[in-house]
């Protein structure tokens, strides 16, 4: 054998050697990561499993605490614990470590490992506290709230709430676009439970700061209570019909003088008002007290509101409250029926339709009208102030008609209206969003008591990302009206402004995402005229929409967002008689 053919053997040799050297590498290497892959793939369906189980219990455990059953929130609070702290323990071994370093899959782990302790902090840090504290002593017990009571609570209120919204904020930090379809999915309803869940704690802990002084415990208090009719529908629900001052001193709640909104006149020098809210409705908010809430910003009508009453009877309040008739109906289910002057039995099921339909074909003069209301109000709240209910069911209401904006309240002392910031209960419109929203406000322009018969639709498109980070959005509102064409009273049909009597006119107003801005409107696919304008840095357009007995209109709305991130939206709608229906459809957010 040569020594060219010895050298080329030892080089095969070599070859053989490295390649059965790599091979048995490989095979060492691939057996480990499929036995790391399959226990994290063992690991994460447990983990997954354990997320599901604990949103449901979630969801269980609020809807125990708003209904006030303690002892099936302990139970659902136990069970909830275990699964988030297997959960947690599923995703903190060292195959799962190991794990969260491999591209993609690691982002995927890392992200159910945020999901596990988030959820584990707020069963084990948050959750008891509420479980112990007894919303029930936010509320008055025949007619006086027990102000020392409500100081024992306070505090654990405030740390309560702080473990809510730190554990909300670390969830909202989660990029959940990578994750499994489940996890996703699980990871979505458990933030919607959180968010329902941070809502009544921060209005919890709000009440247990504010209540005290609200109600006396520095001196008296007076407030204007007013009923928002959705009969003749305003951008907050309804024109300020009838009104009740409430008087409290030192936790005890009563009664005073009561009125109807035409009983303080108009004004024939108009009040000042902010320059947008004149640009887009003229002097009418500061001339009217049925059109000082022409503006969805509440605190802009209450102000209004407050300097009139304050002219007219020459008597100043502390704050105004608004509710209206749908409100008027959960608290009723919690109070049960009240009777009303005579003989009207008002309860959870007939108030609306009595006090929005019935009333009008019944009683034909409209200070009998108005009387009727205002005792109305006056009657459920003098109920919901002296009989003693079950705090679980008054705690249920209240908090339905938060989230609806069915319940608003504004104070006229600045560090106390600071406290409620852009709450529902405010009713502010913010100036800045924390995703885009879109405001849908209805005003009436028939001058009748119509808005009972409208049924409401309300989609919005998330389009797609924009090189400057905006977003094109598609809005799309049907308004249909099921008035009947004869046989309504004069008081209802009212001014007749759009001609045929049966003919409701309603003023659509679109608010546009803070920064954003409005593109264009078509009314039935036709493009249609629109008043433009400005508020609190959002663009405003107003469309005229005539519906007849039956019929239906479609608007739809191009909108453009300011720069942002998110994919999802928010509708901000005008509350009416009948809910509305709507739909958002969400898109991928821009950073992906």
């Amino acid at each position: 054998m040569t020594e060219h053919e010895t050298s080329q053997r030892r080089r095969r040799r070599r070859r053989r050697v490295r390649l059965r050297r790599a091979l048995l590498g490989s095979l060492v290497v691939g057996s480990l990561v499929l036995s790391l892959a399959g226990w994290v793939g063992f690991r994460g369906w447990q983990a997954r499993t354990h997320l599901v189980n604990a949103t449901g219990l979630a969801g269980a455990l609020s809807a125990h605490l708003v209904s006030g059953d303690v002892d099936r929130a302990q139970r659902a609070l136990a069970a909830l614990q275990e699964q988030s702290r297997a959960a947690r323990r599923a995703t903190g071994d060292p195959g799962w470590r190991l794990g969260r370093q491999v591209p993609y899959a690691g982002a995927n782990l890392s992200a159910v490992r945020q999901i596990a302790i988030a959820v584990d902090d707020l069963a084990r840090q948050a959750l008891p506290a509420l479980v112990r504290v007894d919303l029930g002593g936010l509320l008055p017990h025949d007619g006086r709230l027990d102000l020392a009571g409500l100081g024992a609570i306070s505090d654990e209120l405030v740390e309560v709430d702080a473990a809510v919204q730190r554990t909300r904020a670390e969830l909202a930090a989660v990029n959940g676009d990578r994750l499994l379809r489940q996890v996703r999915l699980a990871l979505e309803t458990l933030r919607g439970e959180l968010d329902r869940l941070a809502t009544m704690t921060s209005a919890a802990e709000r009440a247990g700061r504010l209540l005290p002084p609200l109600l006396g415990a520095d001196g008296p208090r007076r407030y204007l209570l007013v009923s928002q009719n959705l009969a003749e529908l305003r951008a907050t629900g309804g024109i300020f019909g009838a009104y009740a001052v409430i008087e409290a001193n030192r936790g005890q709640v009563r009664m005073g003088a009561q009125g109807s909104g035409a009983s303080i006149g108009m004004f024939t020098t108009p009040l000042k008002i902010p320059a947008e809210v004149r640009a887009l409705w003229g002097e009418l908010p500061g001339t009217y007290p049925a059109d000082v809430n022409l503006s969805p910003h509440f605190p802009t009508a209450a102000a209004l509101l407050r300097e009139m009453y304050r002219r007219h009877s020459g008597e100043s309040v502390d704050g105004v409250l608004a509710v209206d008739p749908v409100a008027l109906s959960h608290l009723l289910a919690a109070t049960g029926p009240v009777r009303v002057v005579g003989g009207v039995s008002l309860s959870a099921e007939n108030a609306v339709r009595t006090l929005l339909g019935d009333t009008y074909q019944r009683v034909t003069d409209p200070a009998e009208q108005d009387a009727f209301f205002a005792a109305a109000a006056a009657a459920v709240f003098d109920v919901l102030f002296t009989r003693k209910i079950p705090p679980s069911g008054l705690v249920a209401a209240l908090d339905r008609s938060v989230q609806e904006r069915r319940l608003l309240f504004w104070s006229a002392r600045p560090e106390e209206q600071r406290t409620f910031g852009d709450s529902r209960m405010a009713g502010t419109l913010p100036e800045q969003d924390t995703v885009p929203t879109v405001g849908v406000f209805l005003n009436d322009g028939s001058g009748a008591k119509l808005g009972y018969y409208l049924r409401q639709t309300a989609d919005l498109v998330v389009g797609d990302c924009q090189s400057d980070r905006r977003r094109e959005l598609r809005l799309r509102v049907i308004i249909r009206s099921t008035a009947p064409a004869s046989g309504l009273s004069k008081s209802v049909l009212g001014l007749a402004m759009a001609g045929d009597p049966y003919t409701i006119r309603t003023l659509v107003s679109v608010y546009g995402p803070a920064g954003g801005a409005v593109l264009d409107a078509h009314l039935d696919g036709a493009r249609t005229p629109v008043a433009t304008g400005t508020e609190r840095r959002r663009q405003v357009a107003t469309v005229n929409v005539e519906v007849g007995p039956g019929e239906s209109r479609t608007l739809e709305i191009a909108l453009l967002t300011g720069p942002t991130d998110s994919g999802t939206a928010e509708l901000w709608l005008t509350p009416t008689a009948t809910p509305w229906t709507t739909h958002v459809v969400t898109a991928s957010s821009c950073s992906q």
